[in-house]
């Protein structure tokens, strides 16, 4: 996915375009409406973030002013925690381990 996208949210700036993108997945096939595609970014501050796009039943959905949603892109901050449980959910171990080591331990 080759979403550019730029936010501030919480007087933080993100912006796929100067970020490092960790890794990708997506939910769904373009005609449902819980589809989603995402990549998950770390900022140069050690922020992370996802960016991504949806269908109005998706984390990226926008909500209407008369109260329905539609389909739309976004970006969506996480905490470091929040971050490694998409990568353990979504991405190759080996993605997981190279961003995530400090905070995986042994069985």
């Amino acid at each position: 996915m080759n979403l550019k996208i730029k936010a501030i949210i919480d007087g933080k700036r993100y912006n796929t375009e100067t970020a490092t993108k960790i890794g990708e997945a997506s939910f769904g096939a373009r005609t449902d409406f819980k589809a989603w595609e995402a990549s998950l970014f770390r900022t140069p501050r050690g922020n992370y973030f996802l960016a991504g796009r949806g269908g109005p039943m998706s984390p990226f959905s926008q909500r209407l002013s008369d109260g329905s949603y539609t389909s739309s892109s976004r970006i969506i901050p996480l905490t470091e925690q929040e971050a490694k449980e998409w990568a353990e959910k979504y991405l190759d171990d080996a993605i997981v381990e190279r961003y995530f080591s400090n905070s995986i331990n042994e069985a």
